[in-house]
This record gives structure tokens, C-alpha cells and sequence, in this order.
């Protein structure tokens, strides 16, 4: 069994902008695999179950706000004894271009909050990780991460999504590696 966290805030007010880009990724994938949420206030989150690409998965979202990520997952990973190498989160960056995604097996944060809580609260940095590209707005980040997207930068994240998804069933069925060489050059367009 895999556990996915997509990352994201909770709340209207966030939904569809750059930082929630990990909650539309899972929101694609539980659509496409025909998986319902659930509200789970042990673990802070809302969590799917379902199978994917032939292996069962466990969807979350964290409902914590992206800084306390690892508050949910890390209790959702250690309840279902998975182990590191069954976690893959999937979150925004914003040192990728919009219209890029990048698999990743392992590494630091990035100075990523989501996961720097996670990498914390589990204990290691060794997980998978799809990241999205959101591109920055180097003035004023928070603005830009917490912003919408205009119509034009809307479709083009809509097809980021969903080769993030794609690239989330890849690391699913093949592995991170294998995912990387598939999806580490794509651009939407």
C-alpha cells in the first residue's frame, strides 16, 4: 500500500491557487480512480482509498495548513505501518516554471514548509515527491503561491496536474526512478 499527500491549505479561499497544486493532483487522481473523501479528524485530513495503477493507495489532504503538514502524515504513515518508501507527496514549487514537473526519490525541503514538517515529524527525507511547477513572482512570493492563476496559466496547470498525476501512478507501478525518466522533461504545450 502507498500513502499519497498532496499539499495544500484548506478552505474556499485557497482552492485553484499555486500552493494547493498537491490537494488538485490528488483531487484528479481520486476522481480518476473513483475514490471518495473522507473527513478523519484523528488524523487531521481528508483521506481517499482506492487503487491505483493495480496497488491499493491511501489519498490525503492534509487539513492542517501547509506549514503543519507533517502533523497529518506522519500519523497517517505510521498507523498504516507503511514505510518511507510507501509515501509520495505531491507538492508545488516554485522554483519550477508553471508548466513544468519534476519527480524527486529523496531530498531536503527545498525550503518548502509542507515538507520540511513532514521531513520532521517522520523522521526522514528518504520519500518520493512530484512536485508542480507554479513558477515565482520574486517581489512578493506569499502573494503569488496564495494568488489565482489567470485564464491562459489556468489551462496550462490543468495539464500540469495531469501529468502529475500520470507521474504519481508511475511511481506507484514502476517506481520513482523509472517516473523520473518519463516525466522529469515534460513541459505542458
Amino acid at each position: 500500500m502507498k500513502v499519497i499527500a498532496g499539499l495544500g491549505n484548506p478552505g474556499a479561499e485557497y482552492a485553484g491557487t499555486p500552493h494547493n497544486a498537491g490537494f488538485d493532483v490528488v483531487d484528479l487522481i481520486a476522481s480518476r480512480i473513483g475514490a471518495t473523501w473522507e473527513a478523519k479528524r484523528a488524523f487531521k485530513c481528508l483521506m481517499a482509498r482506492g487503487t491505483l495503477a493495480g496497488v491499493p493507495v491511501i489519498l490525503v489532504k492534509p487539513q492542517t495548513y501547509m506549514n503543519l503538514s507533517g502533523d497529518s502524515v506522519a500519523p497517517v504513515v505510521r498507523y498504516h505501518n507503511a514505510t518511507i518508501a510507501d509515501l509520495v507527496v505531491v507538492q508545488d514549487d516554485i522554483d519550477l516554471p508553471l508548466g513544468r514537473i519534476r519527480v524527486r526519490k529523496s531530498g531536503s525541503s527545498g525550503g518548502h514548509n509542507g515538507l520540511k514538517s513532514i521531513i520532521e515529524r517522520v523522521g526522514s527525507c528518504g520519500f518520493a515527491r512530484v512536485k508542480v511547477g507554479v513558477g515565482k513572482d520574486r517581489e512578493n512570493v506569499v502573494a503569488h503561491v496564495l494568488g489565482k492563476f489567470g485564464p491562459e496559466e489556468r489551462k496550462v496547470m490543468d495539464a500540469s496536474v495531469a501529468a502529475a498525476a500520470d507521474a504519481v501512478a508511475a511511481v506507484v507501478s514502476q517506481g520513482p526512478d523509472a517516473a523520473m525518466n518519463a516525466f522529469n522533461g515534460w513541459t505542458a504545450g
